[in-house]
């Protein structure tokens, strides 16, 4: 079919997606300056994500991370990102794909995405590989809070150009 050609939500979720690797491409080189803080929260369970087995154990589906004051080593490639943090004092190299981020946000600056392909494609997969009726989606398995919107506040999510079919 023609339509399907034009996959107008995904190349936009595409574009959106450079702007976190570009912001993280900064941060890399520059440092973060001023109040400039990042939210980030990606799939544990997406292919080339690479946690520890307690963090994934901890987090089998999805992880919030936030990227403020104590970080090292931030690489910024084409497809993917890696980072060390600390948990409980213990250091920690994580490698995120750009494509594994379902949600980004600076709150010094009110800014957000959301990315509704990370969640729902799986999950629509998922449901097809079984032959079961998609239900309401699993709640997220980290017990960490995740950046809220809150009205004025600049969030894009895609979720009215998807194609519902």
């Amino acid at each position: 079919m023609m339509d399907d050609l034009f996959r107008y939500d995904r190349m936009v979720e595409n574009a959106l997606r450079n702007v976190v690797r570009e912001a993280l491409e900064v941060t890399a080189e520059h440092g973060l300056t001023g109040d400039h803080h990042f939210y980030l929260t990606f799939r544990t369970d997406w292919p080339g994500v690479e946690v520890s087995p307690a963090l994934k154990q901890r987090y089998p589906r999805e992880m919030t991370i936030v990227l403020q004051h104590r970080y090292w080593d931030l690489t910024v490639e084409p497809e993917r990102f890696s980072v060390t943090l600390t948990f409980n004092e213990v250091p920690e190299t994580l490698v995120v794909p750009f494509a594994a981020v379902a949600a980004f946000a600076d709150p010094s600056v009110r800014f957000g995405l959301q990315f509704a392909s990370t969640a729902v494609e799986e999950e629509d997969e998922e449901s097809e590989e079984e032959g079961a009726e998609s239900g309401e989606p699993e709640e997220a398995a980290d017990d960490e809070a995740e950046p809220e919107a809150k009205p004025g506040e600049n969030v894009v999510t895609l979720d009215r150009f998807r194609n519902k079919t």
